[in-house]
């Protein structure tokens, strides 16, 4: 026969192994009570929750399973969902763009202007457009290699796909309105300023010993 005291201590472990149980048990349970109650999605709608993208396929009593992008099934417990920051795309009333179209620096003024007017023009009125969300374009900042040109717009309702093939719409008709119009793209570039060039010739001299003075156009 076994000692009594360890008869106690078993039953003390096994109890509290069931104890932790039931707490983990009770806290999915509450967690679906929140969860319905309070109705952050519905089934089939794509949210996101620590990364996890994907429309949700399942909600129980203990967890919810959301199908990701990748074709992935993740069950989540609800104790832990219920405490979650979850983004509800599937909620979302437009779908926003914002694109930097860049063009080189030696792009005269007037041709910036136009650059902006062609594309409000391709935008205005577009395919998906709300009312109270007209898309906005201005020239917006002079990057390293470029002159920026800030596009946003909105498209609703929200669908994906028709969503990206309006994109392409609007990348094809820039496109061709830019290159009609002989205004260039920009890509990363560094210039080098040779000696000779007229505009920036170069200005030999000398200074006296320990002098760190400099002559324009950097020679010492």
């Amino acid at each position: 026969d076994k000692p009594l005291t360890s008869i106690i201590a078993g039953l003390g472990v096994g109890g509290l192994a069931v104890a932790l149980a039931a707490q983990e048990t009770l806290k999915n349970f509450f967690g679906s009570l929140v969860i319905f109650a309070d109705k952050p999605f519905e089934l089939g709608d794509r949210i996101v929750v620590d990364g996890f993208d994907g429309p949700v396929e399942e909600v129980g009593f203990r967890s919810t399973r959301i199908r990701t992008l990748d074709g992935h099934l993740v069950t989540i417990p609800n104790g832990e969902l219920a405490n979650k920051t979850i983004q509800n795309i599937g909620k979302r009333p437009y779908i926003r763009r914002v694109a930097n179209i860049t063009i080189t620096y030696d792009t005269p003024p007037e041709k910036v202007e136009r650059a902006v007017e062609i594309i409000k023009e391709i935008l205005k009125d577009h395919e998906g457009m709300h009312p109270d969300l007209p898309p906005r374009v201005f020239f917006n900042e002079f990057n390293d290699a470029s002159l920026n040109i800030l596009v946003i717009y909105w498209f609703h309702p929200p669908d994906y796909w028709a969503f990206q093939q309006f994109n392409q719409r609007v990348n094809m008709e820039i496109l061709r309105r830019f290159n009609a119009e002989g205004i260039e793209f920009a890509f990363p570039t560094q210039t080098l300023y040779l000696a000779g060039d007229p505009k920036r010739p170069l200005v030999v001299g000398s200074y006296p010993a320990g002098d760190s003075r400099q002559l324009p156009g950097g020679a010492l």
